[in-house]
């Protein structure tokens, strides 16, 4: 199949997941054409039949307070279709992808059927869906989608509370994770240069959005370090880093906390842990949480969104009430105090996730596309 992918290109679960799924499309013998403004962010380097096509915008004054990317993203859909002869564009994240490929559909009426499938990741309808300035445009591209997936449970149900979905039904296909690079250790790890010999290392993975609350990532982590040696790591960045570091600053934890900011190298960093810290607002699925478990790490996450979907409690890590600093303090050294509890952790954690591991995930979406090509 000849497959077009569009999806934000910038550290994110959705674009991480739309790039990983468009390798492992190349090596199972498909032609995958990434369309967005920038290369993703996992796309490193050439691989046989990906090729990476840029958006480019013209800037003109009396643009200055519209959004000419979507139209020119919309634009380049239909040219990238046109040229390389697309079966379906797969749009990852409802707005503005949805609706830039149901526009390019439409200029190719009369000359191709472009197949539209789209996948729901998340704030698309949790938060910028639902949003009165988008949720009509957002309603719309979903309903004239030929297919919908979301990737977890939790989020096919609030998509249909938020917006119905008139005559769309929205297939559950998760998250997945490459086993090549997120697996349990298998020789010697960067731990030396994380922390001194006799820490424990905690650790979380995020792009530091509000929703992130990585104040409380901090906060969990003081309590702990307050009962045993430890160091946090703290990888990415965003918005709420200066948050994190005041609190830093103001627990008096400078010399055990690290951050890193963006790394390429995530997996062998997790490798290096002893504990994946999410107390999240929400997760539609948590991405993280399941690399980290991949990696043999156990989780301490709030047990919202599509977190306990991933994450089993008492067996590959503990879920807590969203907020609640204490509980997650005393699971983290229940498992930190436990060797043995641990060691049950991590392997459940990393027998867990293989049941996300891409030779699974990735046939569920190439039978949605066959499905909606025999349409």
């Amino acid at each position: 199949m000849r497959i077009g992918i569009t999806c934000y290109p910038t550290y994110g679960g959705s674009g991480a997941v739309a790039t990983e799924l468009g390798l492992e499309l190349a090596r199972r013998g498909h032609e995958v054409h990434f369309v967005s403004y920038a290369s993703p962010f996992r796309l490193r380097g050439y691989t046989e039949r990906v090729t990476f096509h840029e958006v480019t915008q013209a800037e003109y004054p009396l643009f200055e307070q519209s959004s000419p990317y979507a139209l020119a993203l919309a634009v380049k859909q239909h040219e990238v279709a046109m040229r390389e002869n697309l079966d379906l564009m797969h749009v990852h994240y409802a707005i503005p992808h949805a609706a830039t490929a149901w526009l390019a559909k439409q200029m190719l009426r009369g000359q191709r059927d472009l197949k539209i499938v789209t996948t729901l990741h998340g704030t698309d309808i949790t938060l910028v869906g639902q949003d009165p300035s988008y949720y009509t445009l957002t309603k719309f591209s979903i309903e004239q989608s030929d297919r919908v997936t979301a990737v977890s449970q939790f989020l096919r149900d609030e998509t249909y509370r938020a917006f119905g979905c008139d005559g769309c039904d929205v297939t559950v296909i998760p998250n997945f994770i490459s086993t090549t690079e997120y697996h349990p250790l298998s020789g010697g790890t960067c731990r030396h240069s994380l922390a001194p010999p006799d820490h424990k290392v905690l650790i979380h993975v995020s792009n530091f959005r509000p929703v992130k609350r990585v104040t409380d990532v901090v906060r969990v982590f003081a309590g702990v370090r307050r009962e045993l040696p430890a160091t946090l790591v703290l990888v990415g960045d965003g918005p709420e880093r200066d948050a994190a570091e005041q609190e830093v600053d103001r627990l008096r934890l400078r010399r055990d906390v690290r951050f890193l900011g963006k790394v390429d190298n995530v997996a062998e960093i997790l490798r290096g842990s002893d504990l994946f810290l999410l107390p999240s607002e929400t997760e539609s699925f948590g991405l993280a949480a399941l690399e980290a478990m991949a990696c043999a790490v156990p989780v301490l996450a709030s047990a919202v969104g599509g977190l306990p979907e991933v994450v089993v409690h008492g067996e590959t890590g503990f879920l807590t009430p969203k907020g609640d600093v204490e509980a997650m303090i005393a699971h983290g050294l229940r498992v930190l105090r436990d060797g043995a509890l641990q060691a049950r952790m991590r392997d459940a954690a990393a027998r867990r996730a293989l049941e996300f591991a891409a030779d699974r995930i990735v046939p569920r979406y190439e039978q949605v596309y066959e499905d909606v090509l025999r349409d």
